[in-house]
């Protein structure tokens, strides 16, 4: 079974000459444990088809099945990251990362190493009882990673989660998130419109577009992946093939 399997999904908001269509009959298949991201224009429904397999947006047509089950509402077994800031202002650092594991009632001794793990590893260590208004904005995105790694989830929904940010702290969030992705083997499902942002994180991008995917291409560069992928021609070729079809949606496949 794989994570997602999506068969002609159509999205429609509306009706009659007033209706928006982002996403027609897409078909789309995603193999556990696999890092794909989701590249594409802004509004041309890459952040609709992320809201479609985390359930919190029931599609007008096709299917999704998740691990072979029906994707029909929001479930603990997937973890989203929204691009706006979505923890707790009323709960501290630890509290916000406890929150899920405490919410499905799962016992202290079980969560609270878990909590501390990924405190750790996305660097909060001695900030645990700061409130989310005394962090920077990469330090709030830290707290979400570790909070939706800590509920563990079997896949991870990231809706341009670091679009915000700078380059540096962007970059300090991609390492963190690869090393628990290698750490977990979690999916991970990323939507961005940055194609070097896509390029440094993905196993796969799919470039989703006027209604579908436009292009399904793999990306096999060794990891990690730095800045001497802007002087490698391989990864300018990718690059220009992307930027392409983000260019030119219809000029790709469906």
């Amino acid at each position: 079974m794989t994570a997602f399997e999506i068969r002609g999904l159509t999205v429609q908001f509306g009706r009659g000459d007033d209706s928006v269509v982002p996403l027609r009959g897409l078909d789309l298949d995603v193999p556990n444990g696999q890092f794909l991201c989701v590249l594409g224009p802004s509004g041309q429904g890459k952040s609709t088809l992320l809201r479609c397999l985390a359930g919190l947006l029931q599609p007008t047509e096709g299917s999704i099945t998740s691990h072979g089950v029906a994707v029909q509402g929001p479930s603990a077994a997937r973890g989203m990251v929204f691009q706006q800031d979505a923890i707790p202002g009323w709960l501290r650092v630890r509290d916000n990362v406890a929150l899920g594991p405490r919410s499905r009632r799962v016992p202290e001794r079980d969560w609270r190493p878990q909590v501390e793990h990924f405190i750790d590893e996305v660097g909060l260590r001695g900030r645990e009882r700061a409130w989310p208004r005394e962090l920077s904005g990469g330090m709030r995105k830290r707290v979400a990673i570790a909070a939706v790694f800590a509920n563990d989830p079997d896949i991870l929904l990231m809706d341009e989660p670091f679009s915000s940010l700078d380059h540096l702290t962007r970059a300090g969030l991609h390492r963190t998130v690869l090393k628990l992705w290698r750490e977990t083997g979690k999916t991970i499902v990323f939507v961005t419109h940055d194609v070097d942002e896509a390029i440094t994180l993905a196993d796969r991008v799919v470039v989703v577009a006027g209604g579908g995917v436009r292009a399904d291409v793999p990306v096999t560069f060794e990891r990690p992946r730095g800045e001497e992928l802007r002087m490698d021609a391989e990864a300018n070729a990718l690059r220009s093939t992307l930027l392409k079809y983000l260019a030119d949606p219809e000029d790709g496949w469906a």
